[in-house]
Parts: structure tokens; C-alpha cells; sequence
């Protein structure tokens, strides 16, 4: 019988994991999970993590690590906090984000869900420093959320990749179109939750921004399978045409990453590992995935670009990949 240690692993989880916790915060917080990241200018990694306090509402602070990996200098205060005063649709809080950089605009994008009273709905903000924030406000309506921009515009138009929830059903994840980062429309069913067994049955949605890649864009995804004790949060892979970004070129069959080690397993949420950020090292296919497991704390997993579009070659749905 094949050991676990056996299989073929896509991502390795570092040996450091979990990188970060509640401990490690200069104030008291409950939790720190979910991070969006990005490498600066500086070759500094950032990282925008979703901070949960004791009253159960979330707010987000960076953390910067010259290595991606250790000495991380964590803000000593929320570096954007929920502003329900200005904009009512983050009354409970602002959580997930997933951060892009827009070499058009000279900015970082900033996705984060707004947890409002109607429920969860996207709200983009742009910064350049990280320490001021331009905020754009609600531009999905609830519910909806696992959003994130493409780094540059598609036929003139900005795209966002978002997952609406219906009020019952399946929920898919789409994309839709702006010529402004405001006004939205065209909006496209890109990929559809499977039925019935999958691990990616009936609810899936974006984890981290979408990858460039020469044979087209990478999505990682994930799949909540419900099951007799809870979801169960597993990751896949898409691939999306450069050109066209709505046409699914492949889809993977199988799961590439799900909860496993003990600190995904057991949580505040346990069996979930939740990525919304990477970086890619020097060599240009590292791919270092930070997560968050199980809503509890941060991890790293790191793959290979490459050995991830090979693989997905020999192991993507057949016929349309959206097909559920």
C-alpha cells in the first residue's frame, strides 16, 4: 500500500508552518487567517491579512517579511479597519482580501469581502503604499464573494473574477467587466460547481488572483464538499484563455491540496486551508501560496508553476471543463 509520504505532491507545506498566529500580533486578536499577498518593490513580502477580534468582527493588518518566510514585522495597529460610518455594506467587518498589482494604475488592487447586514458583497479598494486606501466601495452586491482582479485590462476593460451565492443552489464562480473599476456589467458564468460526490460539488469559488502563465491563465480554486461533519475545503486548478478569459481551457479531475496537517485540521473552522495570496520567487515558477488553515492561523505551500500545468494536462475534465 502507498504511504502518504509517497504520493506526488504539487505544494509542499513549509517547515515553519503555521507562520503566523494570533501570538505573534502586537495587540490581542482571536485569530489571524486568509491572507492576501504580494511582493513590494523592495522584495519585501507582504502579506494583508484578515484579523479577527473578540467581538467576532474581522479587520485587516499587514504583515512584511524580507524572506517570505520568518522576521515578519506585523503593523502595530489595523492597517484598514471597517468604516460602516462611510460605507454601511462593511457594518460587520471586512475580511479576505486578495491583493493585485495594476501597472496601469501605479497601484495595488485590494478585493476584501464587506460583510454587511444583507451578508457578504465585494468592496475594492486601491492604495500604494499600504498605508493609505483609496476606497472604492461595494462593488458586487451581497452576496458574493472569492473576488479578484486580473493585473491588466482585456480588450480595454478590467475583469473581475467573483462567486454570487443564489439563495439556493449551487454557487459557480463568474466574471465581469468595467471600463472604470466601478461600473460593472457583462457578467459570465466561467465555472461551474460539480454534482452530487466531487470534492468540488456544489459550492466552489477563486482562492488566490488568477496566474499569468504562457499557456494562459492558472486559477487555483476551491471545493466545499459538504459532508456529515461540516465542509470540507479542498484546492483544484483552471486554466483560462489569455485572450479570453471566460473560455475554461482545462479543469482539473482531481484535488491538488487538502486539510492535512494538524493545524488545518483543528481550529476555530477545522479542516480548511484557504489561500488568497501568492508570490512567485526569482526563477519565475515557485509559487509560494500563503493560506489560511483552519480560520485559525497562516501556512505557506510552495509548487512548482510548471509541474502544475503538466499536470493539469494529464488530469483535466474532458469536454467543456465548466460543465458541472
Amino acid at each position: 500500500m502507498q504511504q502518504p509520504d509517497q504520493r506526488r505532491r504539487l505544494v509542499n507545506r513549509h517547515a515553519n508552518n503555521p507562520l503566523l498566529t494570533a501570538f505573534d500580533w502586537p495587540y490581542f486578536v482571536n485569530t489571524v487567517f486568509n491572507p492576501g499577498a504580494i511582493r513590494l518593490i523592495s522584495g519585501e513580502t507582504l502579506l494583508l491579512c484578515r484579523v479577527e477580534d473578540c467581538t467576532g468582527i474581522s479587520h485587516l493588518c499587514a504583515a512584511r517579511s524580507d524572506n517570505g518566510i520568518d522576521g515578519w514585522r506585523v503593523d502595530p495597529q489595523p492597517t484598514l479597519m471597517a468604516d460602516p460610518e462611510h460605507f454601511p455594506e462593511e457594518y460587520w467587518g471586512i475580511e479576505d482580501p486578495r491583493v493585485v498589482w495594476l501597472p496601469e494604475r501605479e497601484s495595488y488592487a485590494v478585493t476584501y469581502t464587506c460583510y454587511s447586514q444583507r451578508g457578504p458583497g465585494v468592496s475594492l479598494a486601491l492604495t500604494e503604499d499600504f498605508r493609505h486606501f483609496e476606497r472604492l466601495g461595494n462593488i458586487m452586491p451581497a452576496e458574493n464573494k472569492d473576488a479578484a482582479l486580473l493585473p491588466r485590462k482585456i480588450n480595454g476593460r478590467w475583469v473581475l473574477i467573483h462567486r454570487p451565492v443564489p439563495a439556493q443552489g449551487r454557487a459557480h464562480i463568474w466574471m465581469s467587466f468595467s471600463p472604470d473599476l466601478k461600473h460593472w456589467g457583462d457578467h459570465t458564468l466561467v465555472l461551474t460547481a460539480r454534482r452530487g460526490a466531487w470534492w468540488d460539488a456544489n459550492k466552489i469559488g477563486l482562492s488566490t488572483p488568477l496566474i499569468e502563465t504562457p499557456e494562459g491563465w492558472l486559477m487555483l480554486y476551491h471545493g466545499a464538499r459538504v459532508t456529515p461533519a461540516g465542509c470540507l475545503y479542498r484546492l483544484g486548478l483552471a486554466l483560462f484563455d489569455l485572450d479570453d478569459p471566460t473560455r475554461c481551457l482545462q479543469r482539473s479531475t482531481k484535488w491538488i491540496m487538502g486539510p492535512e496537517a494538524a493545524y488545518e485540521r483543528t481550529g476555530d473552522v477545522g479542516d480548511v486551508v484557504f489561500p488568497c495570496g501568492y508570490v512567485i520567487k526569482d526563477d519565475d515558477d515557485t509559487l509560494n501560496v500563503y493560506y489560511g488553515a483552519a480560520d485559525t492561523s497562516i501556512a505557506l505551500a510552495s509548487g512548482s508553476i510548471r509541474e502544475m500545468l503538466d499536470w493539469l494536462r494529464e488530469n483535466n475534465t474532458p469536454g467543456d471543463p465548466r460543465d458541472g
